[in-house]
């Protein structure tokens, strides 16, 4: 998980700055508010993603501590699997923002870790406030890509999810086929073999096993399709698109021993819009392969690198 935090220049985190930091789930929304660090946080809570809400407490925090409605706030939120919406909606509301990863924070190592809303929230709005006040070693500082750039990662990535995803039904069949002592050379020919295969003693295969199968066996032919789709989008692009990054996926594979996998996972998630600095930073995004989450794509995948 990942921690996005606004960024204002030390100038600018005057006494008139609200400080402000959101601890996410999918129901509620944790709110804390304060003005510094000699301030107990103010801590409200809010339904998930209603926008007018967070707003509103905004406004009513600036009221109750004391500051101009044109004070700055600087806001800082836990990414995840919801992606970057929020981080662009609080820019369209003002502010300036960067992400931050949260393993980077500071815990206590002598003691195990408690983990509430409550204490979650006011943990990372101290990182914040240090983090706005100079401090910079707290958290590192990624960079977010523009909706653009955000769009153009979902062909490789689906490519890459449907491929694994195709694998597992692929070692699922092998291992229905070994756990019955069943040889079979190709499983391409699994539907039209069913009625020949034997069971190590010689008896048919049973009804369950082979009702199994052919449902495994339809989930991949299905899983095949869907690559045969994407690649050839793919390279449809690859052929007529005169878009820049596309261009660079060319000149890519016009090197010895690269071809449109690489080229293509380099342009879009290094080259498109990460601003790495050294050679580090780039093997890790050549060596980044998306794997699927539970209930959505984890901040890694959504391509939150250090920068």
């Amino acid at each position: 998980m990942t921690t996005a935090v606004t960024h204002h220049e030390q100038s600018h985190t005057t006494e008139a700055t609200l400080f402000m930091a959101f601890e996410l789930s999918a129901k509620t929304w944790k709110l804390g508010f304060t003005t510094g660090h000699g301030q107990k946080p103010r801590e409200r809570t809010v339904a998930a993603r209603h926008q007018e809400g967070v707003l509103d407490e905004i406004a009513q925090a600036k009221r109750r501590m004391g500051l101009p409605e044109s004070a700055a706030v600087v806001r800082c939120y836990e990414a995840g699997r919801e992606g970057f919406w929020r981080h662009r909606f609080l820019q369209a509301h003002g502010s300036t923002s960067s992400v931050v990863d949260s393993s980077a924070l500071e815990v206590h190592r002598r003691r195990r870790r408690a983990k509430s809303d409550g204490l979650d929230v006011r943990t990372v709005l101290s990182m914040l406030i240090r983090y706005a006040q100079g401090e910079r070693q707290v958290g590192q500082v990624v960079k977010v890509p523009s909706v653009e750039a955000e769009d153009q990662r979902h062909l490789h990535r689906d490519l890459e999810t449907l491929k694994q995803e195709r694998a597992s039904t692929t070692t699922r069949l092998q291992g229905l086929r070994s756990s019955q002592g069943i040889r079979l050379t190709s499983l391409s020919k699994w539907p039209e073999h069913l009625e020949a295969l034997r069971l190590w003693d010689g008896a048919p295969m049973p009804p369950g096993l082979r009702r199994r199968g052919l449902r495994v066996y339809a989930h991949h032919t299905f899983l095949s399709e869907q690559i045969a789709e994407v690649e050839a989008e793919r390279r449809a692009q690859l052929q007529a698109s005169t878009d820049a990054h596309i261009d660079k996926v060319r000149q890519l594979m016009q090197r010895k021993g690269i071809g449109i996998n690489g080229a293509w996972l380099v342009v879009m998630e290094c080259f498109g819009w990460r601003a790495c600095k050294n050679r580090r930073e780039v093997g890790g995004v050549a060596g980044f392969t998306p794997t699927p989450y539970h209930s959505g794509e984890s901040a890694r995948e959504q391509g939150m690198s250090v920068i």
